[in-house]
């Protein structure tokens, strides 16, 4: 083997060693020489270029990695080392379609030894996948002997060579596509997928892929300056595009949709972007190619995101890249564009809110994302649609074809690929059942919330969205009981000022009409972090729901309160506001956020601004340290909410967003009700409202419960008002409250199973 020089390689050597393999590699497949010898040069002129001492290709052959061709390895291991998928380094590579970089390869836990090769002396490595239609195919790495790791501009150049290959590949035939990407013709009987309930709902119809495949044919270019002209000409029609969508988006009137459209719309333009893509056309690349070079560094980046909101702008960069892709490339047809003709269920690997608000609402039933999360700009825009959606599902293009009959149960987490006729048989029936349920809760839209006693019970509605209120009306709730500001913050990419929070709770309150609307001050902070909001220590937080969040984040930050203060205040001229604080933990808490807001009237008020006619304030009981101090509390209150969910996670201990933990605490505990009966009995002494938030509040039997604990107030999601209505007609309130008194005083392990046995014996029925 030729010694070659060790050592990193310097930004100007690599990019011009990435347009020199560019070169040698567009001569090598141009000449006349068989596969096999096309990838001997190839590893040769790799390892020349990068100072190498080792570069190998491994290519997927039925469905083991099988080493191909190397310069620096054994000669006599080519096509006898072979590999499973996830085994050794170069196998984690292809099942993750990642890139690795390591100082000392024995080190990493994936490190699979294998004699043959006689690479025991080489100590460093860097692999990346050769990537076919998103999937790997193949795998090219690097060794050498000094243990160090490899530059990024190293790792560029051989991204940059992985695609090339990739072409070079499908050329030649050299690996099975189907047989690669899990497509063979065998796909005919049912498969069940799981995943993330990210929008709740019941839907049917055929697969429709939102972008059907581009398949990048020319990797190297013939003329740089007219690959860029190209570009150029494809951002100009890309911009024009997202300006036209912003301004005829049905969500308008300065919503939170017109700003997620905003952010969008500044990635657009961001020549941090297009600067990368023309950095990738100099070093040889066509205009496709550069593309897609740009949106692998993308997709690589965002793996390593654990911050989500971030992760979700990432993923609006992406939809952005496969909409210049397909304008570069000539493909514009998406699905959206092209029309859906039969009801649908739409697939994609992620997609930006623009190119859902695309789609015909009456066609599009559904939506299956291979990612996704609940803080994502689509889900705001899909919640408002009324458009179930799960995400996080793994394997989809090799397990779903298009025009594939699917059902959708996005309440499970679940959806039925190519169902049997029985699976159809029970969806429908469940579906029956949904729809007839729905219709029976709607009848009961203008009657009262009254219990069979006669009592009469406060049900409002949880919202975060100006999208949200209609259903107010719809449901026939008494008001608002939780607005959560911060939505409006965490949709914005930067933070919103005064005036357009003041439109957004005017207009919040103009729709609610006479119904009060209980507006909670931000909650952001913890796991709902802002990039324009930071704090030195709040990166890594081990524990962000207990970390600094919600009042802690606004009384630190004293200006982001004032803001909010005024603009509530402003907006409620005329009217009664109600405002409450989350997070408290203290009374002087409470009394610290009350002082910024008598500070803004203050301040209104020598300006001689309309005030609000009444303001009254409230505290959320998450904390429980906060129950030990509400004597001390509840004389300065109007109101107190109790937030079920976090409360519930302080109370036990517990992560509830950890998957083992979910169901492991009940909400019917004797802990947890004899804590919430606490509380309500101080707050009936000192003459407090109390109110359950939170999704406790919004299940038969729990509310059941709260009612025999003395609760009046309930606030829950839209779709629990029906159920909670129709539950409170079956009630006598003397009855629960002795029942639960006896529950409590002797408790028992399966209170839920007593208390459903209870309610049973008494005709009460539950859904």
């Amino acid at each position: 083997m030729t010694s070659a020089p060790v050592g990193p390689v310097n930004s100007s050597s690599a990019a011009s060693a990435a347009r020199t393999i560019l070169t040698r590699l567009h001569e090598v497949m141009a000449s006349r020489q068989n596969a096999q010898a096309k990838l001997n040069t190839v590893v040769e002129v790799i390892g020349e270029s990068l100072h190498s001492e080792v570069c190998s290709i491994y290519l997927l052959r039925e469905g083991m990695l099988e080493l191909f061709a190397t310069r620096g390895l054994a000669q006599e291991a080519v096509h006898v080392t072979r590999m499973a998928i996830g085994e050794g380094l170069v196998g984690s590579i292809a099942a993750r379609n990642e890139t690795l970089n390591l100082a000392e390869a024995a080190a990493h836990p994936d490190f699979s030894y294998r004699p043959e090769t006689g690479e025991d002396r080489f100590h460093s490595f860097a692999g990346v996948p050769i990537v076919r239609r998103e999937r790997s195919v193949g795998i090219l790495c690097v060794q050498h002997v000094d243990p160090r790791r490899y530059e990024e501009i190293e790792i560029e150049a051989l991204q940059t060579v992985a695609m090339v290959l990739s072409e070079l590949i499908a050329n030649a035939e050299l690996v099975d596509e189907e047989e690669a990407f899990g497509l063979a013709a065998s796909l005919t009987g049912p498969e069940q997928l799981r995943g993330l309930t990210l929008v709740k709902g019941l839907a049917a119809g055929a697969a429709v892929y939102h972008q059907p495949r581009i398949t990048i044919e020319h990797i190297v270019a013939e003329d740089t300056e007219a690959e860029r002209q190209r570009v150029y000409m494809a951002f100009d029609k890309m911009r024009d595009q997202i300006d036209r969508m912003a301004s005829q988006a049905e969500f308008g009137g300065g919503g939170e949709h017109d700003e997620v459209l905003e952010t969008y719309r500044m990635f657009a333009y961001d020549e941090g972007w297009s600067r990368r893509i023309n950095e990738a056309i100099d070093s040889g690349l066509t205009a496709e190619a550069a593309i897609e070079r740009v949106q692998q560094r993308t997709r690589m980046r965002m793996r390593q995101i654990d911050d989500p909101l971030l992760a979700d702008r990432m993923h609006d960069l992406e939809d952005l890249s496969n909409r210049l892709l397909r304008i570069v490339s000539g493909q514009l047809g998406t699905a959206a564009s092209m029309g859906l003709r039969h009801d649908a269920i739409l697939i994609a690997r992620n997609l930006g809110p623009a190119e859902l608000l695309e789609y015909d609402k009456r066609r599009l039933k559904g939506v299956i994302l291979e990612e996704g999360s609940l803080t994502a700009h689509v889900i705001i825009v899909a919640r408002a649609m009324g458009i179930p959606v799960l995400g996080r599902v793994k394997s989809l293009r090799g397990l779903v074809r298009e025009g594939d009959p699917l059902l959708l149960d996005a309440d499970q987490g679940i959806a039925f690929v190519r169902p049997t006729r029985d699976m159809v048989i029970a969806f429908d029936e469940r579906h029956a059942k949904t729809r007839e349920r729905q219709a029976a809760y709607a009848a009961l839209r203008d009657m009262q919330p009254v219990t069979a006693c006669g009592e009469r019970i406060t049900v409002m509605v949880n919202a975060g969205l100006r999208e949200d209120m209609p259903n107010v009306s719809l449901t026939g709730a008494d008001g608002v009981g939780l607005f959560r500001t911060e939505f409006q913050f965490l949709v914005s990419a930067t933070l919103p000022s005064r005036e357009r929070q003041t439109r957004l709770y005017r207009d919040v309150m103009d729709t609610a009409g006479d119904k009060p609307v209980v507006f909670r001050t931000v909650d952001i902070g913890g796991d709902k972090s802002l990039p324009y909001l930071r704090h030195d220590e709040d990166h890594n937080e081990e524990n962000p729901a207990m970390g600094w969040r919600a009042l802690r984040v606004a009384l630190e930050r004293d200006g982001l309160l004032k803001v909010q203060a005024r603009a509530l205040l402003e907006a409620s001229a005329g009217r009664t506001l109600h405002v409450m604080f989350p997070m408290i933990s203290e009374p002087w808490e409470f009394d610290a956020a009350k002082a910024v807001f008598d500070g803004q009237l203050t301040w209104l008020r020598g300006q001689r601004k309309q005030l609000p006619e009444a303001v009254k304030f409230g505290a959320m009981l998450e904390v429980p340290a906060l129950a030990e101090m509400l004597d001390v509390l509840c004389p300065k209150l109007t109101f107190l909410s109790v937030g079920t969910n976090d409360l519930t996670q302080f109370l036990f201990a517990a992560d509830r967003s950890n998957p083992k933990l979910a169901e492991r605490y009940d909400w019917l505990s004797p802990a947890i009700l004899r804590f919430l009966r606490r509380v309500s009995r101080t707050c009936q002494q000192h003459g407090t409202l109390l109110t359950v938030c939170g999704e406790m509040g919004g299940r038969q039997l729990e509310a059941l419960a709260l009612l025999g604990l003395g609760i009046r107030r309930l606030s829950i999601t839209p779709a629990a008002v029906g159920p909670i209505k129709s539950m409170l007609r079956q009630v006598h309130l003397h009855e629960i409250e002795e029942e639960m008194n006896r529950l409590l005083d002797e408790p028992a392990q399966d209170l839920r199973a007593r208390l459903l046995d209870w309610a049973q014996a008494r005709g009460i029925t539950f859904d």
